[in-house]
C-alpha cells in the first residue's frame, strides 16, 4: 500500500482497538459470506452499496463542515463564545490529519465506519467472485479467508 489514501486506512486502523477493528473484518467476512449464495444481480446492487457508502474520512469531514459552520454562525449572532465550538472542531481535523486519529473516531469506529480500503476490499473480494478478474488474479485475502472457514 503506497498511495495516501491507503496510508491514512492504515493510520485510522492502527489507531483503532484491535477488538472494533475485528468486529469490522467479521461484519466485512460477514458480508462477502451472504453474498457468496446470492444471485449476480444482488451482488451488482451490493457493489453499488459499497460504491455509495460514506468512508470514516468523508464521515469527519461531513460532520465537522457542519459543526464549523454552526458555530461560525452561533458565534457572529449569538456569542462569540460559540467560536470555540469552530475553534474545537478544526483542531480536531488537524489532529487527525496529522495523527490518524481525533475524538470522534473511536466512536465512530464503534458504530461500524469504515475506511476507505476496509469498504474496497469487501468489493474487491464479490467482483472476484463475480468474476471479474478472470483466472489471471490470486484471490483477495477475503475471498481466501472465506475459502478456509466454509472449506
Amino acid at each position: 500500500m503506497t498511495n495516501g489514501l491507503a496510508l491514512e486506512a492504515d493510520r485510522v486502523r492502527a489507531n483503532t482497538s484491535p477488538a472494533v477493528n475485528r468486529e469490522i473484518d467479521a461484519k466485512t467476512l460477514s458480508n462477502i459470506r451472504r453474498y457468496a449464495s446470492q444471485p449476480r444481480a444482488a451482488v451488482e446492487r451490493r457493489i453499488s452499496e459499497l460504491n455509495r457508502e460514506w468512508d470514516i474520512e468523508r464521515v469527519l469531514e461531513a460532520n465537522a463542515g457542519v459543526l464549523a459552520a454552526v458555530g461560525a454562525v452561533l458565534g457572529a449572532s449569538v456569542s462569540r463564545k460559540w467560536l470555540v465550538l469552530t475553534g474545537t472542531v478544526l483542531a480536531f481535523l488537524l489532529l487527525h490529519a496529522t495523527e490518524g486519529w481525533c475524538p470522534p473516531v473511536p466512536l465512530l469506529r464503534r458504530m461500524g465506519i469504515r475506511t476507505r480500503s476496509e469498504i474496497d476490499r469487501e468489493k474487491r473480494a464479490l467482483k472476484y467472485m463475480r468474476g471479474d478478474f478472470g483466472n489471471h488474479s490470486d484471490p483477495p485475502r477475503e475471498v481466501r479467508r472465506l475459502g478456509a472457514l466454509v472449506g
